[in-house]
C-alpha cells in the first residue's frame, strides 16, 4: 500500500492515544498462564498484534474482539504442536511465547522469530535466562529450538542488556517457576510495568515493578482479574502526535496520557523549543514559531525512547542549528536520513550509530519508502509538511504501531489518501 500526501496543512484539534502495542505484546502470551476467560481493554488494532493472535488461534486459542478495543482470550485448548513455523519467523514478539509456553507445557518445539529489520537482536539473552531457571535448550542446523523444563526453579539471574522482551520472558516463566527469581538488570518501561501490574492481579508475586531488580516468587497458579485489564497508554503515540502537530505549526491536545511515562520525552521536546502544557490528563502542544538545535541520545527507560529517535530525527531539519542524535541500541536505525536527504534534509550519517542534522530545511515532496515502523511514521510525518505531494512505498509499515494512523491525522486535518494496490 502507498500514501499519498498533501503538505502544508496544519494539526488542529484533540487526539486520544490508544493503548501500547508492546504492552499487549506480552500481556497477550502472559494468558497462556491462565485458565479461562481472560479480557483486555484499550487494545490498538495493529497488524503486528493480528499475526500474534493468529499464531494463539493456530494453536487453538479462543481470540476475539469483544468491542471496538475490547479482546477475549482463552487458552484452555492450545496445543503447542500446532505452532506454525511460518508465522512464528514472521515476527519479532513471537518470541514472548517462550517463557509462557515452557512454563505451562514443560516441553515445546519453536522455531527462531523473525521481527523488524532495525538490526542484529539477538534472542541469547532470552535462551540464557530460562536456562537459568533449569530449562535445556538445543537447536538444530534449521533453527528449530527444542525446550525442555520438567520443573522451572527460581534463580539468581543477572541480564547481560536491559533487554525489555527478555525481561519480559523471565518474568512470565518465574511467576510460575518453583521458589525465588531474582532478576538483575531488568527492564522498567511502563509496558513491562504494565505486565507485571497485570500479573499480580492475577495472582503474581512481584517485588520491585518499574526499577530495574525484580523479585518474583513462584505461584502454582494464575486467574484472570475480575474486570478487564485496561491497556496501559502508549508514550510513543503521544511522542508522534507531538512532533507531528509541532511540525506543522498546529496546536493539539493530546489526550489518555499518564504524565510520568513522559519525563525524557517533554525533556527533549524543550530542548528542540517545542511549547507545550501538561495537565492530569492531557499534553496540550502550542504553536512553535522556531526550533531549536539539539543533542539527543537514546537510553533505556526513563531515558529517551529509541523508537522515537527517527520522529526527532525529522523535527532536527526544522531545527535552527546542527542536532547531534545517537541511538547506541540498534545499529540499523539510520535508514530513515536517506529519504529525508531525498526531500531535501541536510544530513551526514556519522556511523550506523550517529548522525549530524543541520537546519533548517524544507523539505520537498517526492517518492520514498518506509523501511520499518517508526521511520514509516517519520515518512508520514515528513509527508505532512513537504511542500507539494508526497508518495510514499510501503506505507502499511505505520499499521504494525498505529491504529488508523491517516484517519486519526485527518480527523486533525492532514491530506492524506491510500492508494491500494
Amino acid at each position: 500500500m502507498n500514501m499519498l500526501i498533501k503538505g502544508g496543512q496544519r494539526l488542529q484539534g484533540a487526539i486520544t492515544v490508544l493503548g501500547a502495542k508492546n504492552a499487549v505484546a506480552p500481556l497477550i502470551p502472559a494468558a497462556l498462564l491462565i485458565k479461562g476467560d481472560v479480557y483486555f481493554s484499550n487494545v490498538p488494532r495493529l497488524t503486528d498484534l493480528e499475526q500474534l493472535l493468529d499464531i494463539l488461534r493456530g494453536m487453538g486459542a479462543e481470540a476475539e474482539w469483544v468491542g471496538e478495543h475490547e479482546l477475549r482470550l482463552n487458552t484452555k485448548t492450545v496445543d503447542p504442536t500446532k505452532l506454525d513455523p511460518k508465522q512464528m519467523k514472521r515476527m519479532r514478539f513471537s518470541i514472548l511465547l517462550l517463557g509462557p509456553l515452557l512454563a505451562r507445557f514443560r516441553r515445546i518445539m519453536v522455531p527462531e522469530p523473525g521481527g523488524c529489520t532495525i538490526g542484529n537482536r539477538p534472542i541469547s539473552a532470552h535462551l540464557d535466562a530460562l536456562t537459568s531457571l533449569g530449562a535445556t535448550i538445543e537447536q538444530d542446523e534449521q533453527g528449530v529450538m527444542f525446550m525442555e523444563a520438567q520443573q522451572l526453579k527460581g534463580d539468581y539471574i543477572i541480564l547481560p542488556e536491559f533487554s525489555v522482551t527478555a525481561t519480559e520472558n523471565l518474568i512470565m516463566a518465574a511467576t510460575m517457576a518453583e521458589g525465588k527469581t531474582s532478576i538483575r538488570m531488568a527492564a522498567a518501561e511502563p509496558h513491562v510495568q504494565d505486565l507485571c501490574h497485570f500479573l499480580v492481579a492475577c495472582g503474581a508475586k512481584i517485588k520491585g515493578i518499574g526499577t530495574h531488580e525484580l523479585e518474583v516468587t513462584g505461584v502454582k497458579e494464575l486467574k484472570a482479574p475480575k474486570e478487564p485489564w485496561k491497556v496501559v497508554p502508549d508514550m510513543l503515540e503521544v511522542g508522534t502526535f507531538a512532533v507531528a502537530a509541532a511540525l506543522t505549526k498546529g496546536e493539539l491536545e493530546i489526550k489518555g496520557i499518564v504524565p510520568e511515562h513522559l519525563d525524557a520525552i517533554r525533556n527533549a521536546l524543550s530542548r528542540a523549543g517545542v511549547r507545550y502544557e501538561l495537565t492530569a490528563k492531557s499534553l496540550f502542544i502550542r504553536r512553535t514559531p522556531r526550533f531549536e538545535a539539539f543533542k539527543l541520545q537514546t537510553m533505556i527507560y526513563p531515558g529517551f525512547p529509541t523508537d522515537l529517535q527517527a520522529l526527532f530525527g525529522l523535527l532536527a531539519t526544522q531545527a535552527h542549528g546542527t542536532s547531534f542524535i545517537h541511538d547506541p541500541l540498534f545499529e540499523a536505525r539510520m535508514g530513515y536520513v536517506s529519504e529525508l536527504v531525498k526531500m531535501g534534509a541536510n544530513a551526514v550519517i556519522a556511523d550506523p550509530h550517529r548522525v549530524y542534522i543541520t537546519g533548517p530545511t524544507p523539505l520537498r515532496g517526492t517518492e520514498i519508502r518506509s523501511l520499518d515502523l517508526r521511520a514509516g511514521a517519520t515518512m508520514v510525518l515528513a509527508g505532512l509538511i513537504a511542500d507539494g505531494e508526497t508518495l510514499i512505498h510501503d506505507a502499511e509499515m505505520v499499521y504494525r504501531g498505529y491504529e488508523r494512523l491517516d484517519e486519526r491525522l485527518i480527523s486533525l486535518g492532514a491530506d492524506i489518501t491510500c492508494l491500494h494496490e
